[in-house]
């Protein structure tokens, strides 16, 4: 009789502590959801990368290759390897993305556990780097803009999106030509973190997912040297009824350099400076997302605030 009076008991304990442990991963779920513009605006995509360790030299002595050096630890605050070091706006949507990369590093250690040094003499594996920040930085403009819309049509035609070279070439002209248009800018976000090398393609690929679903289609693309254009719409200017024009900057990057966040003009000034700075043997990836792209695309005010709740006015 006690027993079967234990077992509901138990069954009951049992579920609360189910639901205890999956409230939290709902309330995560719930804070990742971000409600769509209904009418999303066509837009355009340009970068690349990779996320590959440096490669076993082929002789003896320590590897530098990469920029990466056995010295970088990123971050500015303790324990940067374990912990994400939220920078500008709160954390928000990107902060939590980056904190689910955090998981990956305590897989990667339980894999690690276990491997011995080499012995006898045999070539050190070449060092990695530790972690990789993360830096998401998006300006809106007012539509008159439409110069930059043209120079980012240019940039996908022309620039090499294969090479690091390309990369950091293709990030200098993007930065310059943003800075070319202080008078409209009118909103900005920048938010930057750092998460395990081990972590850091996932969680770059998950981020630019989320900035890609939010246009509703790429009429221009050059990713890892692959161009598309639909000539067919985005040719020339977007039509004049358009409000704003937003441009999201996604860079992975070993530089350990800090950015001044985008709370006025002056501060985003000074972060699209640092940022286009960024050496090629620093940058490991890249994405430039932009809209509206395609001729009579409008992206009104109330589209840019709930495709974008984490831009600030400045």
């Amino acid at each position: 009789m006690g027993a079967a009076v234990a077992t509901p008991r138990l069954l009951t304990r049992s579920r609360r502590l189910l639901a205890s442990l999956l409230l939290p991963l709902v309330i995560v779920g719930l804070c990742l959801f971000q409600a769509q513009p209904a009418d999303a605006a066509r837009g355009g995509r340009m970068g690349g990368g990779s996320f590959r360790a440096p490669s076993m030299p082929r002789s003896g002595g320590s590897y530098r290759g990469g920029g990466y050096g056995g010295g970088y630890r990123g971050g500015g605050m303790g324990f940067p390897f374990l912990i994400p070091i939220f920078g500008f706006g709160g954390g928000g949507l990107f902060g939590l993305l980056i904190l689910m990369a955090v998981a990956g590093v305590l897989v990667n250690a339980l894999r690690g556990v276990g491997n011995a040094p080499s012995i006898g003499g045999a070539a050190a594996a070449p060092a990695m780097p530790r972690n990789v920040n993360m830096i998401q930085v998006q300006v809106g403009l007012l539509a008159s803009a439409k110069s930059l819309q043209e120079d980012l049509r240019s940039l996908a035609a022309s620039s090499d999106t294969s090479s690091s070279a390309g990369l950091q070439r293709l990030l200098q002209e993007t930065t310059l030509a943003l800075l070319r248009q202080p008078d409209l800018w009118v909103y900005a976000n920048a938010e930057s973190g750092s998460v395990p090398f081990s972590s850091a393609e996932s969680t770059f690929n998950r981020l630019s997912m989320n900035e890609r679903s939010k246009l509703d289609a790429e009429l221009t693309s050059n990713v890892g040297g692959q161009r598309t254009t639909d000539t067919s719409n985005s040719s020339g200017d977007a039509d004049a009824t358009n409000e704003f024009i937003v441009v999201t900057l996604l860079v992975a990057s070993t530089a350990s350099a800090k950015l001044a966040g985008a709370d006025t003009g002056e501060d985003l000034r000074q972060t699209l400076r640092i940022l286009g700075s960024t050496a090629s043997s620093e940058l490991m990836a890249l994405e430039v997302i932009w809209q509206p792209e395609g001729r009579g695309d409008v992206l009104s005010a109330n589209d840019l605030v709930t495709a974008y709740p984490s831009l600030q006015h400045l």
